[in-house]
């Protein structure tokens, strides 16, 4: 436990200092590329917004080692508060929006207006949506569909009293997993050996981190899957009890 707390310290520190840096990259990159120096040619351009793409990676590679090291001390702090799911899936779309249109995928949203409330960590609920809706883009090849439903579901708890979820499903029509690699794909680094799927970058922890955050706010998580037809991940989170 004391390596732990320690290695999670540390982990902290670096991606605290890592991070200014990386901003600091970024911000002065996407000056560049806006032309507040000068003109910026057409080849200049590509290679600010590989820079910039390469950034991001970094930051995502950051965040989640520091997520990780975090859950593993058990040191992860949430903060419980009533949310509507309907705004936090408006947010995530938002972010993603520029990603989907360039690949030209279908976005579907279908989840009615007055769901009920949840019970979660509004900043690890995007987390938890971001996560899945960027990795159905990243694994659907262009011109294809993804659809997000959301509805209200009841199950029946260990003291056999029913209690009130919000499912939220992310269906893509992408690349699927293979039965073999469908055993791993909640474990740690874990990379499939597919080699469509490893043209998309990742840690290897996106996933892994999801499954905790799910679980440490109440709720499941779990995903039906086929090879080269799609896939399609099931979260719940509990209703605000009445």
């Amino acid at each position: 436990q004391k390596a732990n707390v320690a290695k999670s310290e540390f982990v902290s520190f670096v991606s605290h200092e890592l991070k200014n840096p990386m901003t600091s990259i970024k911000g002065y990159t996407e000056l560049l590329a806006a032309g507040a120096v000068g003109p910026v040619n057409d080849g200049q351009q590509n290679f600010l917004m590989t820079i910039r793409s390469n950034v991001d990676r970094m930051s995502t590679l950051v965040s989640d080692l520091a997520d990780e090291s975090r859950i593993e001390a058990g040191r992860l702090r949430l903060d419980f508060e009533a949310i509507s799911l309907n705004q936090v899936v408006d947010e995530v779309i938002r972010s993603e929006k520029r990603l989907i249109e360039e690949k030209n995928l279908q976005l579907a949203i279908q989840m009615e207006n007055d769901l009920p409330l949840v019970w979660a960590d509004h900043t690890r609920l995007v987390q938890i949506v971001a996560n899945l809706v960027s990795n159905a883009r990243k694994y659907t090849p262009e011109g294809a569909g993804i659809t997000v439903n959301a509805q209200e579901v009841e199950q029946q708890g260990e003291d056999e009293t029913v209690k009130r979820f919000i499912q939220v499903s992310i269906r893509d029509t992408g690349l699927g997993i293979s039965p073999e690699d469908q055993e791993k794909i909640f474990q740690k680094f874990f990379r499939s050996d597919d080699v469509r799927a490893r043209e998309a970058p990742g840690t290897g922890l996106g996933l892994n981190i999801t499954k905790s955050l799910v679980e440490a706010q109440g709720g499941t998580i779990w995903f039906e899957s086929e090879f080269r037809i799609g896939t399609v991940f099931y979260f719940t989170i509990p209703v605000v009890a009445q």
